[in-house]
């Protein structure tokens, strides 16, 4: 059978588990990205699952593993090729001038350097592959919009944001260039909204509203903002336009 494959970062908790868990359908192959494997993940009949315990600090190992194994797979085993940048880290909710250097370096690698790595990767491996391919950046609307004590946070997403407008630029000049775009999911029950609502009030101007939200019932569930994302992934109009926000469907 024809696999699609499915490369996919930060699949092990909240929105990545599940959109883990959608896209192990027959007919699929999913490589997953992260820390630890996922014993909540497993294939159906007819579908392929690889778990890669893969810390994306180190983004260069992490693209040189993918390039590798991008590399050894047959011509057409695959019927298209998707990676999905999904991992992101919320350092100490803080001011810039209370954070640790080394707290804001692990953010930076893990949400910007290593999806600019894996892509590069991604898109070098397969570049030869006459079939369709798409990279879709998991964004956030604090990529576009500034909050305090989240300096970190929000340039990993605006760099995320600003690379993948880049990216549209190189792979429409091409041929057959993949079709790219930084999507912000909207705000999600998550694990980091625990994080943010959670945070000392003295250190996060912001932290009532986070709060309101989930009093308010405003927060989407993982499995359904999964959904909205790979729905949005399936577009015909896919990548018409590089930064995009589902709730603009």
């Amino acid at each position: 059978m024809t696999q699609h494959l499915t490369i996919l970062t930060g699949a092990s908790r909240g929105m990545g588990l599940e959109m883990a868990r959608q896209l192990l359908q027959p007919g699929h192959t999913l490589i997953t990205l992260s820390r630890q494997p996922s014993g909540q993940l497993h294939a159906p009949e007819g579908a392929q699952l690889e778990q890669w315990a893969q810390d994306l600090a180190d983004g260069a190992g992490a693209a040189r593993r993918l390039r590798d194994w991008l590399a050894g797979q047959q011509a057409g085993r695959f019927a298209s090729a998707t990676l999905i940048n999904n991992a992101g880290v919320i350092p100490r909710i803080a001011p810039l001038s209370d954070s640790d250097a080394a707290d804001l370096a692990n953010a930076l690698r893990v949400g910007l350097e290593a999806p600019m790595q894996l892509t590069a990767a991604f898109l070098g491996a397969t570049e030869g592959w006459a079939v369709p391919r798409k990279v879709l950046n998991i964004s956030s609307g604090l990529g576009r919009k500034a909050m305090a004590s989240q300096a970190a946070y929000c340039a990993a997403k605006a760099g995320m944001d600003h690379f993948t407008r880049c990216l549209a630029l190189d792979e429409a000049a091409k041929p057959h260039g993949a079709r790219v775009c930084s999507l912000a999911p909207g705000v999600i029950d998550t694990d980091m909204q625990v994080q943010l609502r959670g945070a000392d009030a003295s250190d996060f101007p912001d932290v009532q509203n986070f709060a309101n939200l989930k009093a308010g019932g405003m927060l989407a569930s993982p499995a359904g903002a999964a959904a909205r994302v790979l729905a949005w992934l399936q577009r015909a109009d896919f990548g018409a336009n590089p930064v995009a926000d589902v709730r603009e469907a």
